[in-house]
């Protein structure tokens, strides 16, 4: 796993951020790690996959749909690129 190292982090910044820790029952550094996580990845963030799926079913695919895909998809296998 990596780690952060956080260098000038003002004093009442650092003060603030261990009484929110203990507020949360958490360490200094279990509560950064929540509050970058939160920032980077928050909940409410688009997932691709989930937009493609809210997708399909707002447009009507049916599983019918899928297994035409698969009968007509061409299952030759990829040629690898050549750089020549």
């Amino acid at each position: 796993m990596a780690m952060l190292t956080v260098r000038n982090l003002p004093d009442d910044v650092h003060r603030a951020l261990r009484v929110q820790a203990a507020l949360h029952g958490h360490s200094a550094e279990a509560e950064v790690r929540e509050i970058l996580t939160r920032a980077v990845k928050p909940e409410a963030r688009v997932r691709v996959g989930d937009a493609l799926a809210a997708l399909g079913r707002k447009i009507g695919l049916t599983n019918e749909d899928f297994e035409v895909f698969d009968r007509v998809k061409d299952k030759t296998p990829a040629e690898p690129v050549m750089f020549e």
